[in-house]
């Protein structure tokens, strides 16, 4: 495998796509340190050391109709997810400016539920406009299944980037949704890059997908080629049908990010969700072998990191925040 694998990383570097049979002959690969050197050199390729950060706020929380097994947020569960309407636009603008001013490169407003519109979307709009215009952050947004005409007022707002999850392997999606598909989420993300923005899209790893599934996913991200993947380790919540799921070990997350980096060399590949499940050496690791982003501060319903944190630990790994 050590020389097929090498072979793998010639087609990469020399900037071909590998062929969907290299990579799922990635899993074949036991050895996770070679794995994880070969994602080193990808890296190294393709990036210099700049780390991207962003952050997010919850402009609207909780009741959302979507049946997704692992979010708390979801009204089909009692998880007891605080629950709020539009935030007020002085609180959004607040916010942004406290990143900006710590060094964060951008700003997110992230709403519950399947779609915004109406009055909501109206409001997010002038909160994104009020960011524009007051503080100067770049701006993405993360709103559901928006129309093309939703999406053309939200670049006229200034949202450089749209952020919408693909969640999982196609083949795992259905087991874990059923209220909306990925093909839904796909032609939303056909939608918003039509209107001129960047697409940031990843999910969940250790919701039960086999490795396999992990390479499916991948491969399914590179057909949309997201400027950005943020990859989550699930943190099951109680009250979701996934609070038992048993978690992934650091093994099996650093060859997943071993993996994505291959698979897409291209892609910034960021810390979201859940990376506190892994020790700090771990974290150091994923960061030298793919890992160049990062979701900071408080995420929506479970607790980030800290932003003097991260800024040490990204310059440990040789990377400048």
């Amino acid at each position: 495998m050590i020389q097929i694998l090498e072979e793998i990383i010639c087609k990469v570097l020399s900037g071909h796509d590998i062929s969907e049979e290299d990579a799922y002959s990635l899993e074949k690969v036991t050895d996770t340190d070679q794995l994880c050197d070969a994602a080193r050199k990808v890296t190294d390729a393709f990036f210099t050391h700049d780390f991207d950060s962003c952050s997010i706020i919850n402009v609207r929380s909780g009741r959302c109709p979507e049946n997704c097994k692992w979010c708390a947020q979801s009204a089909h569960y009692d998880t007891g997810c605080g629950v709020h309407g539009v935030l007020p636009v002085e609180e959004c603008v607040a916010a942004a400016r406290i990143n900006h001013d710590n060094g964060i490169k951008r700003f997110s407003l992230v709403a519950s539920g399947r779609a915004s519109s109406g009055r909501d979307f109206d409001g997010i709009c002038t909160a994104l406009e009020a960011i524009r215009d007051q503080v100067g952050i770049s701006t993405c947004a993360s709103l559901g299944l928006l129309t093309r005409d939703e999406f053309r007022r939200l670049r006229q707002a200034g949202v450089c980037r749209y952020h919408c999850n693909l969640e999982t392997a196609p083949s795992h999606f259905p087991s874990l949704c059923s209220t909306h598909s990925i093909e839904d989420k796909i032609k939303s993300i056909g939608d918003a890059r039509a209107e001129g923005m960047e697409i940031c899209s990843g999910g969940i790893i250790g919701m039960g997908e086999t490795e396999r599934q992990r390479i499916e996913f991948a491969l399914t991200l590179r057909e949309i080629s997201p400027v950005s993947i943020p990859l989550n380790i699930l943190c099951p919540i109680k009250g979701t049908p996934l609070e038992s799921q048993p978690s992934l070990t650091e093994d099996e997350i650093l060859r997943t990010v071993a993996i994505f980096r291959i698979v897409n060399p291209k892609a910034q590949i960021r810390f979201a969700g859940g990376r506190s499940k892994l020790s700090r050496d771990a974290q150091l690791k994923a960061l030298k072998i793919g890992i160049n982003g990062a979701i900071v501060g408080d995420l929506l319903t479970t607790i980030g990191s800290r932003v003097a944190q991260d800024r040490q630990l990204v310059a440990e790994a040789g990377l400048k925040f």
